[in-house]
């Protein structure tokens, strides 16, 4: 185990000589103008990813190692086009039981057992008898609670780290109990439930072992077709609580809302949101989305000096962090439209 304090991806700066060990999340191999080969990597560890180049590279030493695989990595940090990156010197592959894994994968800064119990306190306001039963289901099958625990709420964007979908679930749980009294015609069990089944598919649709990604599951099915699967298995449970079938309509209901949840076609949604409460969890699910990629961008933003972060393709924008004077000026940094 290495015991020498590690230089996390959140504390370079521009200039810093580098000898670091970090997780390979992405790698490519490119060729310049001039057609020579240099390695492009997305270098990782808990607090965030930077980008790093390690010029006149080839093939052997870019099938040294794969996404997944640490690197010991020797270079130096700089500058370019307002976000920092790494000019590699070179890379040597360092085996897991060397480094402490601990360090490597982002994790929710709030204290997982207290999310779990929110989540089951509220989940346990439920009033009608067949949801209550569902959730009971749902709860008693540990393993898929563990991972409900533990899994991320995406590979890049929101929630991108360990515990990120229980907050998010918790954090629209939250929101759907101050904005249910506003709405005396939502139907806040089955809201609740829909809250708590939306992405329940992210459990089987990503991995998140070592590095964040994707099942051949997840890329084959996705994790909307998981979480009407894995509902339905739950479903077929219920009557051995109740001892009474589950109502067909309820039934629909909570399949359109995991099916309605993204909201648009254009955005992976099969169905368009039909039901009062299809409308509110896709609201509620992309605005906490929303909020959470503008803070994070704005919170990680390695550039202090810049009043603005660097371009988001997925926002297709880039955000204002706000100038150290307070005062207004010209965006000099190449903050424009021209500069996309």
């Amino acid at each position: 185990m290495i015991q020498a304090p590690r230089r996390y991806v959140q504390q370079l700066a521009d200039g810093d000589p580098l000898d670091e060990i970090y997780l390979v999340s992405n790698k490519q191999l490119r060729a310049n103008r001039n057609g020579n080969l240099y390695l492009q990597l997305e270098l990782r560890d808990r607090t965030g990813a930077i980008s790093a180049r390690l010029w006149n590279a080839g093939e052997p030493l870019f099938r040294s190692f794969e996404e997944g695989d640490f690197l010991l990595v020797r270079g130096k940090v700089q500058m370019f086009q307002g976000s920092l990156q790494i000019i590699l010197n070179g890379v040597e592959k360092v085996e897991p039981h060397l480094v402490n894994l601990g360090d490597f994968l982002p994790h929710t800064d709030k204290d997982i057992g207290k999310l779990q119990q929110q989540l089951q306190t509220i989940l346990m306001r439920v009033s009608n008898p067949h949801l209550r039963a569902l959730v009971e289901c749902f709860q008693i099958d540990h393993k898929l609670m563990t991972s409900f625990c533990r899994a991320p709420a995406g590979i890049r964007n929101h929630h991108a780290y360990v515990g990120g979908l229980l907050e998010h679930v918790v954090t629209l749980l939250e929101m759907a109990d101050r904005i249910a009294p506003l709405y005396p015609r939502l139907d806040r069990d089955l809201l609740v439930l829909g809250i708590f089944l939306h992405d329940i598919g992210k459990v089987r649709e990503l991995s998140y072992d070592r590095i964040f990604g994707y099942t051949d599951e997840g890329q084959l099915i996705g994790h909307i077709a998981i979480g009407v699967q894995m509902l339905n298995e739950k479903v077929a449970q219920v009557p051995d609580l109740t001892g009474e079938p589950f109502p067909p309509e309820l039934l629909l209901r909570l399949q359109h809302l995991i099916l309605s949840h993204h909201g648009t076609h254009e955005f992976g949604s099969p169905r368009l949101p039909m039901t009062p409460e299809a409308i509110a969890l896709h609201l509620l699910d992309n605005l906490d989305a929303k909020i959470h990629t503008f803070t994070r961008d704005i919170a990680e933003d390695n550039n202090p000096e810049a009043a603005w972060t660097p371009f988001n393709q997925a926002l297709q924008r880039r955000l204002f962090k706000g100038r150290r004077d307070g005062a207004g000026g010209v965006v000099a940094d190449g903050a424009g439209e021209e500069n996309r």
